[in-house]
């Protein structure tokens, strides 16, 4: 896609309807933590966000990924290539990024080239009564952590997610982060997201497993709901125990996860 020309644009969201995409080249795609920016010739950026449903896909054999009416945005490249983004949470063009209030309140990056992990946790001293499972997914802290990644860092890091900011020390908080920065990088490519190495019988560790055994210790997994728009949360109770429990259960390590 990067570097062919829009031979045709369809902006079927409102924000789209008369975006000056045709005939235009694609500079590049990027990612800034949950939000992807597509950046055109002549200085125009398409600015998505796909939330829990959406996506971007190509046309294949004449197959739309979704019903049509789910569709966003067209783009039919110079090379016949059909790609339609769909059921899009954010779906706009914008002149500089930096005149998005949204995209101007975003965190570092955990993918950025340039990246300070410690730098970052101490962010998270600002919002120091905030549970962990709510602080981590706020996008103006770090950008990137979405609620899979959030349950599945949290037991990696052996970290209870009712267990307040302050009550975290900074090197949890770090390692925490650092090892999300290797969990996004891991899933780079695309497809379902995978946590374990050996993930035989499952792609992850917690999320999604109410009720079944923790793959570490054998414990039930348990769901708690978080945060403004209480997502879920999953967690092992013997794996991430609360502050002044014991944990009997071994940290899964690098190797592992």
């Amino acid at each position: 896609m990067k570097d062919r020309e829009v031979a045709r644009f369809e902006g079927r969201a409102p924000k789209l309807a008369n975006a000056p995409l045709e005939g235009r080249l694609v500079r590049d795609v990027r990612a800034r933590g949950k939000h992807l920016l597509m950046d055109f010739e002549g200085g125009w950026i398409l600015h998505s966000h796909l939330r829990m449903k959406g996506g971007w896909s190509m046309v294949r054999g004449g197959r739309w990924p979704r019903p049509k009416r789910a569709v966003d945005a067209v783009l039919v490249m110079d090379s016949g290539a059909t790609i339609v983004g769909y059921d899009l949470a954010i779906a706009e063009t914008l002149r500089d990024e930096r005149r998005s209030p949204l995209l101007r309140s975003l965190g570092p990056d955990l993918l950025a080239a340039d990246f300070d992990a410690a730098e970052a946790a101490l962010r998270f001293r600002r919002v120091g009564s905030l549970p962990l499972g709510d602080a981590v997914m706020r996008q103006n802290l770090v950008a990137g952590i979405g609620n899979v990644y959030k349950s599945e860092l949290l037991f990696l890091t052996g970290l209870h997610p009712l267990q307040r900011v302050d009550q975290t020390e900074d090197a949890a908080l770090v390692a925490l982060l650092e090892r999300g920065r290797t969990l996004l990088k891991r899933n780079l490519r695309g497809g379902p997201r995978v946590t374990r190495k050996r993930h035989e019988g499952g792609r992850l560790w917690v999320y999604g497993r109410k009720g079944e055994l923790c793959r570490v210790c054998g414990t039930p997994i348990e769901l708690v709901r978080q945060g403004r728009d209480l997502r879920s949360t999953y967690f092992c109770p013997s794996c991430q125990p609360r502050l002044g429990e014991e944990s009997s259960a071994q940290p899964v390590s690098e190797g592992d996860a």
